[in-house]
């Protein structure tokens, strides 16, 4: 695995992490009962999204490290992924 290849796949991780963790304890508007006037009653009051942005680089780096030695362990390589044999034999 190369750098860019642990970097996107550390990106793609932290990202999906992130959009799992957005809604997390998130208060709108219309919980707190205040809406401000031109906004949805759905739009975000306290939405601690440093905090969440700190946790989500916490846990997408342990998901991370565990992709990462599944890959270069060999346990799983693309040849897994070929459902079809469309690489042919190998060697």
């Amino acid at each position: 695995m190369s750098i860019a290849s642990a970097i996107v796949l550390f990106a793609i991780i932290w990202f999906m992490t992130f959009f799992i963790a957005l809604p997390i304890r998130l208060r709108t508007q219309g919980d707190m009962g205040k809406v401000e006037p031109g906004t949805h009653a759905g739009a975000p009051e306290i939405h601690n999204i440093r905090k969440k942005a700190l946790i989500t680089t916490g846990v997408a780096l342990v998901i991370w490290g565990v992709v990462v030695a599944i890959i270069l362990s060999g346990v799983i390589s693309v040849r897994d992924f070929d459902w079809f044999n469309r690489m042919g034999p190998e060697g």
